[in-house]
């Protein structure tokens, strides 16, 4: 049966990210009651348990998000683009979402029109892990998101102290529908309460271990973001 998608835009939906075996059994075992809204599916991490993947999704009772990523952008190192584009072909049926980096836009064309053909939603993503650029910089990876078709343009970046935190607070604020923002690092964990009540579109969870620093577990972020909007 297919799972009731929260509308792009009318609020920030709470993302579950299972990128181990255990993640996508936890994923497996979400209740009804659990606030998720999709779970991501780190197709990159999870390359060599293609078959356990495989196995796994059909019982997940949420609407599914899929990324491989880029290993420039925190994806898992050894895994071929071309590996990268397979998988996500191979599962894009099952999905109600998929995820791309602006920089893989180009490489990953069919697949990004195969989903708009089956009426997937697109992200388009860009993460930092070192810094986080200038509000320009950022309101231009948005306007280039945009323009190739997104649905949701996702900035991540790492947060140095409290004036990158109002970086993208400000890129929030100004931008239309359509956009997350989130940090990393010390200031991870208060940008992703404070930039959903600022208009972020998505925010991420762990359901096993964090992938990043400045992470919550997706049923404490749930939970919090309750008490905050």
């Amino acid at each position: 049966m297919k799972q009731k998608q929260k509308p792009i835009g009318s609020s920030c939906a709470v993302v579950a990210t299972a990128h181990t075996v255990r993640g996508l059994r936890l994923a497996a075992e979400l209740a009804p009651h659990d606030d998720v809204d999709y779970v991501e599916i780190r197709l990159d991490q999870l390359a060599a348990q293609e078959s356990t993947v495989a196995a796994a999704l059909p019982a997940i009772r949420r609407p599914i998000l899929l990324t491989a990523r880029h290993p420039a952008e925190g994806g898992a190192k050894g895994v071929p683009m071309a590996h990268r584009r397979f998988l996500l072909q191979r599962f894009l049926p099952l999905a109600a979402m998929v995820d791309v980096e602006i920089r893989s836009a180009k490489a990953f064309n069919n697949v990004l029109l195969e989903a708009r053909h089956r009426g997937i939603k697109q992200i388009l993503s860009f993460h930092n892990f070192r810094t986080t650029p200038d509000p320009r910089v950022l309101l231009r990876m948005i306007k280039d998101g945009k323009k190739l078709g997104a649905d949701i343009v996702k900035l991540a970046t790492q947060l140095l102290g409290p004036a990158d935190l109002a970086t993208l607070l400000f890129v929030q604020a100004t931008s239309e529908q359509g956009v997350a923002t989130m940090g990393m690092g010390q200031l991870g964990k208060v940008s992703r309460l404070v930039l959903p009540a600022a208009g972020s579109a998505l925010v991420y969870g762990y359901l096993d271990r964090p992938q990043v620093d400045g992470q919550w577990p997706v049923e404490d972020v749930a939970r919090r973001l309750q008490e905050v909007m």
